[in-house]
């Protein structure tokens, strides 16, 4: 599909796009923490690529590990600026649905979430990110080392750790 967009088939791209958005999305949202601007450097990782996808040579990875490191860039900058210093983030507004199983249950979610998250927190750099690859992105083992530049072995083995010191880490209601 990347021979196609190179090509100007730009119906590949909307196949790459469709395929990854998700990905690079959760990727963001997990990093930022903030579901606006998670959209907007999400969609301005797709620009970028479809600007830059003539430079893309085929190394053996997957494309998909090209989308998340410039999404990785563009955090990298967007934190850099001091524009993001002056950002105060509020929390979203969720709608009540059905399915929700009423505010009480949203609260209980949110508060296990939020200590999950202060546990992962707690993680070294490199568990938080095999962590957040592959439960929180959804990213198989093999995506996961190639993106962390680690052979699959290492990543099994950081994840194992992380789950265990994740399990530590956590109150015994929430294990």
């Amino acid at each position: 599909m990347v021979k196609a967009c190179q090509a100007g088939d730009m119906q590949a791209f909307s196949e790459l796009f469709d395929r990854y958005h998700e990905i690079v999305f959760r990727y963001v949202l997990f990093r930022m923490g903030d579901r606006t601007l998670a959209e907007d450097i999400t969609q301005e990782t797709f620009v970028r690529a479809l600007r830059r996808i003539g430079s893309v040579s085929y190394q053996g990875r997957d494309i998909g590990a090209w989308f998340v490191t410039i999404a990785r860039n563009l955090i990298f900058d967007h934190v850099k600026s001091s524009r993001y210093r002056l950002e105060s983030t509020t929390a979203e507004i969720i709608e009540l649905s059905p399915s929700t199983g009423g505010p009480e249950q949203q609260v209980l979610d949110n508060a296990t979430n939020e200590e999950l998250l202060r546990c992962i927190a707690k993680l070294n750099p490199d568990q938080q990110e095999c962590i957040q690859l592959r439960f929180l992105q959804g990213l198989s083992v093999a995506e996961t080392a190639q993106l962390m530049d680690r052979n699959e072995g290492a990543v099994k083995a950081l994840q194992h750790r992380a789950v265990r010191r994740l399990a530590q880490l956590l109150p015994d209601g929430l294990r």
